[in-house]
C-alpha cells in the first residue's frame, strides 16, 4: 500500500484530499463523518466579514451596522446559521474530539476593521486559516493596481494577528497570476488555493430577473487551476491547493501531477455521497501502486511546466497543433 501522507502548510495529512469549505463542515457531527470518511483535513464553512461586523455592532449603543442595507437585511435574515461565538466553539470542539486538521474559513472584501477576529480562530485552535478574498471591482475606479494593493493590504493585516499558517483563495482574474502569487508569497502566505469557484450569475428569461446558476463544478472545469498549477509550482516556496473541478481519482492525480500540494474537494460529494472521498483514495493509491510511486513525492509536479518536455503547452493559449491538428 502506497503511503498517502503529504504536509499542507507545515501540517501533517493522512492523504491530499482535503474537504473545501461548504456546508458539509458547519457541524461537529458533520466533519466527524468527514474524518471517518477519510478526509485529510477540512476547511470549516467560511464565516463572513458581515457576519462578524454584524455581532460587533449589534453590541453598539445604537446597534447599526457601517454597510450596504441589503447586506444587511440579508445578514439579519439570516442570523448567521454560525454566528462568530458558535463558530470559535465549533473550532474548539473538533480539536476536542477529531483528530483532522482544522483550517478555519474567513470570507472578506475589506482590509480592516474586522481582521482581529483572526486572532480568535487562532486562539480557538484553529490549525490554519483559509482567506478567500472574493470582491468584485466593478467600479472603473478600481485599477489592477488598486485592486492588487486590496488584497495584499488585507494579507498584511491578516498576518499581524496571527502566528499559524495562513492561506489565501483567489480568484483567476488577475492581469498578471504569476506576479500577484508571487508577492503573496513575499508576504508570508503559506499556500495558495487555486481557483475560488465565484457564484454562478444565470438569467431566468421566462420571469426576466437574475437567477443562480448550477451551483456545483463539473470535471471540465479542471482545466484552468491545472493549467496555472503546472506554471506556478516550480516558482513558489508557498503550497498550491487546487480547488474546483475535483471530482475523480484521475482529477486528484492531475492536480498532483502538475505540482498541487493538496486538492479540495466539495460538488463531487454533494453529488455522490462522503464515500466519494474512500472512492478517490482508492483511485489515487491503486495508480501509485500500477505506477510504482511509493510516495505522493515521488511523482508531484513531474508534469508542471519546468519538468515538461514541451512547455509550451502549458502557456500557449490558443496552441498551433491542438487546433489544426499538426502531427
Amino acid at each position: 500500500m502506497p503511503d498517502l501522507k503529504t504536509r499542507y502548510m507545515g501540517l501533517e495529512l493522512e492523504n491530499p484530499l482535503v474537504i473545501a469549505s461548504s456546508r458539509l463542515s458547519n457541524s461537529l457531527e458533520n466533519i466527524r463523518k468527514l474524518e471517518e470518511a477519510g478526509a485529510g483535513a477540512v476547511v470549516l464553512k467560511s464565516l463572513f466579514e458581515e457576519q462578524i461586523e454584524h455581532q460587533a455592532n449589534a453590541a453598539l449603543p445604537n446597534g447599526e451596522a457601517d454597510w450596504h442595507p441589503e447586506a444587511e437585511q440579508y445578514v439579519r435574515g439570516l442570523q448567521m446559521e454560525m454566528d462568530s461565538h458558535v463558530y470559535l466553539k465549533l473550532i474548539r470542539d473538533c480539536k476536542e474530539h477529531l483528530n483532522i486538521p482544522i483550517i478555519a474559513s474567513l470570507n472578506c472584501i475589506s482590509a480592516t476593521g474586522w481582521t482581529d477576529y483572526a486572532k480568535k480562530l487562532e486562539d480557538a485552535g484553529a490549525d490554519a486559516l483559509e482567506l478567500n478574498i472574493a470582491f468584485l471591482p466593478v467600479d472603473p475606479m478600481w485599477t489592477d493596481e488598486k485592486v492588487r494593493q486590496h488584497v495584499f493590504d488585507i494579507v498584511d493585516n491578516i498576518k499581524l494577528e496571527l502566528k499559524i499558517p495562513v492561506a489565501v483563495k483567489l480568484g483567476a482574474f488577475f492581469s498578471s497570476m504569476t506576479d500577484m502569487a508571487r508577492h503573496l508569497q513575499w508576504r508570508g502566505v503559506s499556500a495558495l488555493v487555486l481557483f475560488n469557484r465565484f457564484y454562478r450569475f444565470d438569467i431566468d428569461i421566462n420571469n426576466v430577473r437574475p437567477v443562480a446558476g448550477n451551483p456545483y463544478s463539473s470535471s471540465e472545469e479542471l482545466s484552468l487551476s491545472l493549467r496555472w498549477i503546472s506554471i506556478l509550482s516550480d516558482s513558489l516556496d508557498c503550497d498550491l491547493a487546487a480547488s474546483t473541478g475535483i471530482h475523480t481519482g484521475k482529477d486528484v492525480i492531475k492536480q498532483l501531477l502538475a505540482g498541487a500540494t493538496v486538492t479540495q474537494l466539495c460538488s463531487t460529494l454533494f453529488l455522490n455521497g462522503l464515500e466519494r472521498i474512500n472512492e478517490i483514495r482508492k483511485e489515487l493509491a491503486d495508480w501509485m501502486n500500477d505506477k510504482g510511486y511509493e510516495t505522493i513525492n515521488a511523482f508531484r509536479g513531474k508534469v508542471s511546466r519546468t519538468s515538461s518536455r514541451n512547455p509550451e503547452l502549458h502557456e500557449r493559449l490558443q496552441y498551433i497543433k491542438a487546433i489544426v491538428g499538426i502531427e
